[in-house]
């Protein structure tokens, strides 16, 4: 995610409360919030990968990912 893309997100944030969005910008709105969380998500994910738990012993557990029922 690009520092223009964050600055654009907080631009339409600011309108939205000041005077309103047209249906163009909510839609730009949505794919551009759309788009950080899935980055946040996968920058998330990555940490995570490379995270280990270490023991009072010292032996060292990788994390390992747990899956979600929905």
């Amino acid at each position: 995610m690009t520092e223009e893309k964050i600055k654009r997100i907080n631009e339409l944030a600011r309108k939205q409360k000041a005077e309103g969005l047209t249906e163009e910008e909510k839609a730009e709105q949505f794919k551009l919030r759309r788009e950080y969380i899935d980055s946040f998500k996968n920058s998330l994910i990555g940490q995570l990968e490379n995270t280990y738990i270490v023991s009072p012993d010292g032996t060292k557990t990788k994390v390992t990912r747990k899956d979600i029922k929905q």
